[in-house]
């Protein structure tokens, strides 16, 4: 199991790595997967807004980019998330900035499971499995 912390114009937000890096290799085992090589690269609105432009011909802010390395049931990939905008969204959504952000990070390793979230009800369906990760993280310690 291999999974990175990075930063991109930005600090890595203060997170407990070895206990997210357990949560996620739990949840890719738990829906039928090994963890490869997984990369996650905090970053500014701007870095990935860049990235958005020039990776996938999109002219607006999000909170998370996935690029997909996935082979057969071994996860890979590199996972930029731009801290400015899941900050944003904590705010919007009346949450703590550590819980959309943890929804963040398992939304990215949710789509290197083949989870999509295109329509209403594969947004519905990642929406539920965001919410079933996050139960499984609240009983790591």
């Amino acid at each position: 199991m291999l999974i990175t912390y990075n930063s991109c114009e930005t600090e890595i937000p203060a997170i407990d790595q070895k206990r997210i890096s357990d949560w996620v290799n739990r949840v890719v085992v738990n829906n039928g997967g090994e963890i490869g090589e997984i990369n996650y690269y905090f970053c500014s609105d701007d870095y990935l807004l860049e990235m958005n432009r020039e990776h996938l011909n999109h002219d607006y802010y999000t909170d998370i980019i996935t690029f997909d390395y996935t082979v057969a049931n071994i996860i890979s990939g590199d996972l930029f998330i731009s801290v400015d905008t899941v900050r944003d969204n904590a705010e919007d959504y009346k949450c703590e900035y550590l819980e959309e952000l943890h929804r963040v990070i398992i939304h990215g390793v949710l789509h290197l499971l083949g989870i999509d979230d295109k329509t209403d009800e594969d947004q519905a369906i990642m929406t539920q499995k965001e919410d079933e990760s996050l139960a499984l993280l609240s009983k790591i310690i």
